[in-house]
């Protein structure tokens, strides 16, 4: 369940020391997630420098590659694409360690082979890992210095922050807990956006070695022009690296975008990758539910997230484990009561379910319904716990009591989750 850690490292340290609050409303907030070599391409399509890079699928389209694009390297960076960080630390369930290898030219091929097909499993992926359905190929570059910028959304001050380090390389985590004196941020009125002088304070932060100035600024605008026009919600470089020859360059990228903006961003939107989702929650998109898989044993069905998370949290406390959080919202129709069952099932962890709900403008009659077609449909072979309250629930615990199916029904919230619990064990 735990994503992303970095990204809420980057907020709470945005958070710290920032400006008043500008008016603002808050509402929920999703990011795309895009591979490292989209967001090289992107990036270089706003003028910042990015390693020469090519991405491949197979191992057949190497050799082309290396002689169209890198005709004069010895050696180049060959690295597994997946949507987790920590690619270099990783194992692959073949039991090649690490993500991320520096190879002579004429092992680019074997290695690429390695990774292609296989599984990478790193802090971020979870035990399952992530699928490598492609590799990217990069220039090894000649690196003096490496430092840390990044680009998070700022809710104090209700706008975007920078921040940057002089150390860079490794996770913002260590970097909080090792150099907290050499991170600054620097925030932005959205309204005015950024000026030479955040720029240039910014560039001061990272202390370069040999990038001039005006160079460092330049990168830097065009950091937060990538930033405002595609609507991030972060933008992370690390390391942003310093060449020998002087020149700042995105070494590498983590970049964000914010879902609701998805009907003006449809290129970038396309480059989604759901082979690297969990498959549940990509089809609990598809139908308007929100499902994040957890590794429980009791599946969850409740209307709203605070009741979502009460139901996770009881259901704990009386011994049990949540295997999932779903929420159908509170216009959710029967069809979209089905296709959660399905969902649920899917998880061959699952054991028991429990259905929680709450009628506001969510009807316990369509509930009832729903729940009733659903486990006709899927064929239900667990325990089924419901709980309804709220409106028209006179009407749902009739549908349910004459549905002629076995259902275990609750008077409250802590009933449900004993009942749950104990049909699990039976």
């Amino acid at each position: 369940m735990v994503r992303h850690v970095a990204s809420r490292l980057l907020a709470r340290l945005a958070a710290r020391s920032s400006p008043a609050p500008l008016p603002c409303l808050h509402q929920q907030s999703r990011s795309l997630n895009i591979h490292e070599y989209q967001g090289a391409a992107l990036m270089s399509k706003f003028g910042v420098n990015v390693p020469k890079g090519a991405v491949v699928s197979s191992t057949s389209e190497i050799a082309k590659v290396l002689e169209e694009q890198f005709l004069d390297d010895t050696e180049l960076v060959v690295k597994s694409q997946v949507l987790a960080g920590g690619r270099g630390l990783g194992t692959f369930k073949n039991g090649l360690k690490g993500g991320v290898h520096i190879v002579k030219r004429d092992q680019v091929e074997e290695m690429a082979g390695k990774m292609l097909g296989q599984v990478l499993v790193t802090k971020q992926t979870g035990a399952e890992g992530k699928p490598v359905n492609q590799v990217f190929l990069c220039e090894k570059l000649n690196l003096i210095n490496e430092m840390y910028f990044a680009i998070a959304l700022d809710r104090a001050s209700a706008g975007p922050v920078m921040i940057a380090c002089a150390k860079g390389g490794t996770s913002i985590e260590d970097l909080a807990e090792k150099y907290p004196d050499q991170i600054i941020k620097v925030p932005i009125n959205i309204n005015k956006g950024i000026s030479d002088e955040e720029a240039e304070k910014v560039v001061k932060g990272l202390a370069p070695k040999k990038v001039d100035m005006q160079q460092g600024i330049d990168q830097i605008k065009k950091f937060y022009k990538l930033f405002t026009e595609t609507d991030c919600t972060q933008v992370e470089i690390n390391p942003l690296a310093e060449t020998s020859t002087g020149v700042m360059m995105a070494a590498d990228a983590k970049l964000n975008f914010d879902d609701n903006a998805a009907f003006r961003q449809k290129e970038i939107f396309a480059m989604r990758d759901t082979t690297q989702e969990d498959p549940r929650e990509v089809a609990a998109g598809k139908v308007d539910l929100n499902y994040i898989g957890l590794d429980g044993e009791i599946g969850c069905m409740v209307n709203g997230a605070g009741l979502a998370m009460a139901t996770m949290d009881i259901i704990k406390l009386s011994g049990g484990t949540p295997a999932n959080f779903l929420d159908v919202g509170g216009n959710a129709t029967e069809q979209q009561v089905v296709e959660a069952f399905k969902i649920l099932t899917s998880d061959t962890r699952v054991k028991a379910i429990l259905v929680n709900i709450f009628g506001g403008i969510m009807k316990c009659d369509v509930i009832a319904a729903g729940i009733v077609a659903a486990a006709k449909q899927v064929n239900l072979k667990v325990p089924l716990v419901v709980r309804l309250e709220g409106t028209n629930v006179d009407v749902g615990k009739t549908i349910l009591k004459e549905s002629g199916m076995t259902i275990i029904t609750a008077d409250d919230l802590d009933d449900a989750a004993k009942k749950a619990v104990k049909a699990l064990k039976q």
